[in-house]
């Protein structure tokens, strides 16, 4: 019997696995792929406390990865395919077989979105991208463009510019929504050229992505751009398959807790960018994974003291 069950290894579920694991509980975290979530796929984080020159995201994951283990943490890289909640003891169904669980955390985080444009899904690993820290590399030497307007974005263009030979960073309105001191950056890094009030209408190219087709949204007018590859960073939105229909959900997806990340199931937490939250960074999906393991952590001590009194 597992004590508390984590699914996702993001910075909620690792923090969630260290605060669990250090409070003495049996603690098992459900990761696909790999550690570290969106926060991996960032090149440079530099809004994290503790580290005054920023750090990359995916050895952040590797440190939280870690720091968790040294308690006790373990971790399962097996998708779950399934989770029955309805249950005294909560069932979470791998390709290995069923795992009961005392409390669970839910930590998928969160997916990128995507433009819904013609042969999007087609062109995906063809010159389409979601991760400029995964595929970046891909184009060295060759011009790109990053579509979005918020940190992630402005992050993509800068990171590009270590390897393309431009970057055109296309925005649907005239202003960034991204840090202060990310747009300075950008400002200031002569790779990088703006298409401001400017959206992706055509995706160019018959087998690769070999350009685009934009429009501004103020004048109308359209343009090409001939670009090898297309970094999409447009936001994210919750990965909740998997509670669907068993879990109360904001009209956006998300998964709807009270401040002690209490879901509507008893038992069941949420931490991260898959609840419901005014601000989706590290450091508040971190404190997440705090407050969640520290409330299943007593809710297990008051199950274990219920169950002494039953027995005496």
């Amino acid at each position: 019997m597992i004590d508390i069950a984590i699914i996702g290894g993001g910075p909620a579920g690792l923090s969630a696995g260290l605060y669990a694991a250090r409070g003495g509980a049996t603690t098992v975290l459900f990761e696909e792929v790999f550690v570290g979530g969106q926060a991996a796929k960032t090149s440079q984080i530099d809004n994290y406390p503790g580290f005054e020159n920023g750090i990359e995201g995916t050895e952040l994951g590797l440190k939280m990865e870690k720091q968790a283990s040294r308690f006790g943490l373990s971790i399962r890289y097996e998708p779950v395919e399934k989770l029955d909640m309805s249950k005294q003891k909560i069932e979470i169904h791998t390709a290995k077989g069923v795992e009961l669980a005392r409390t669970l955390i839910l930590c998928m985080g969160a997916s990128p979105k995507k433009l819904g444009i013609a042969r999007e899904e087609e062109l995906t690993g063809l010159g389409i991208s979601y991760c400029a820290t995964c595929d970046g590399a891909f184009f060295r030497n060759r011009d790109v463009a990053v579509v979005g307007g918020g940190d992630t974005a402005l992050s993509d263009a800068l990171y590009l510019a270590r390897f393309a030979s431009s970057v055109t960073l296309i925005h649907r309105r005239d202003e960034f929504r991204g840090s202060a001191a990310l747009q300075s950056s950008v400002a200031n890094e002569p790779k990088i050229k703006l298409a401001l009030d400017s959206v992706v209408e055509a995706l160019l190219g018959e087998d690769t992505l070999s350009g685009l087709s934009i429009k501004n949204v103020k004048t109308g007018d359209m343009s090409q751009i001939d670009t090898s590859a297309l970094f999409i960073a447009v936001g994210t939105e919750p990965r909740t398959g998997l509670v669907g229909g068993q879990i109360e959900l904001s009209p956006d997806g998300q998964i709807v807790t009270d401040q002690l990340m209490q879901t509507n199931i008893p038992g069941v937490y949420a931490a991260g960018d898959v609840r419901e939250t005014p601000l989706r960074q590290v450091v508040t999906a971190v404190a997440d994974g705090a407050v969640a393991a520290t409330q299943a952590l007593e809710r297990i001590a008051l199950e274990r003291a219920q169950e002494k009194e039953h027995v005496g």
